[in-house]
């Protein structure tokens, strides 16, 4: 049985947390990297799919060419960010699924292609949610975002793979608190919440 986390721990995940618009000149490590890919690997998915893919964009040039494909606003804050990672999903992810799934054969499960992509995106989407969990966990910050042509980075990051998507994108680093606004507002339960 778990016990409930500290609010010390608490408000790291969620409470004091915060999305940011620029880094400290800090580097993040491989390491850290795959300290979070090994907690966002822990979360659940629909029948263990896993269809995340992610490519963590930590040279000049990786940077530079995914901030090619995005907004103005947020070019900068892309090659700026020690690490910037493109959450994406992979289409195909039923092809894993006798190792990812093995004691029964889930794969027609999947074989309707609006079912697929469906599961692909909403699992994820789940999976970029652990990601910052795990990022914040581990001390680090993030800058999850839109603002970028989804097309645009299959093409640059993708086209050897066209069975893999971008969802989106999040830069990764150790937060500067200069560049993050006033917290915006967050509703009471009642507002959007009903218990039935």
């Amino acid at each position: 049985m778990s016990e409930p986390l500290s609010d010390t721990a608490l408000d790291q995940l969620f409470r004091t947390a915060r999305s940011y618009n620029g880094y400290l000149d800090k580097p993040v490590s491989a390491d850290q990297l795959r300290a979070i890919w090994d907690l966002v690997k822990f979360g659940p998915t629909s029948a263990n799919v896993l269809p995340s893919r992610i490519v963590w964009c930590v040279s000049d040039a990786a940077k530079a060419r995914l901030a090619a494909c995005a907004s103005d606003a947020n070019k900068p804050k892309i090659e700026s960010a020690p690490v910037t990672a493109i959450i994406a999903m992979d289409l195909e992810f039923p092809d894993h699924l006798p190792t990812l799934f093995p004691h029964v054969d889930a794969r027609p499960w999947f074989a309707d292609e609006t079912v697929r992509q469906t599961t692909a995106m909403r699992n994820s989407s789940l999976q970029g949610g652990y990601f910052i969990l795990a990022a914040r966990a581990l001390g680090l910050d993030t800058g999850p975002m839109s603002g970028f042509d989804n097309a645009a980075v299959d093409a640059a990051f993708f086209a050897d793979t066209p069975r893999v998507k971008s969802n989106f994108i999040s830069t990764l680093g150790y937060g500067d608190p200069a560049t993050i606004f006033g917290r915006l507002p967050r509703p009471d339960f009642d507002l959007f919440n009903t218990i039935a």
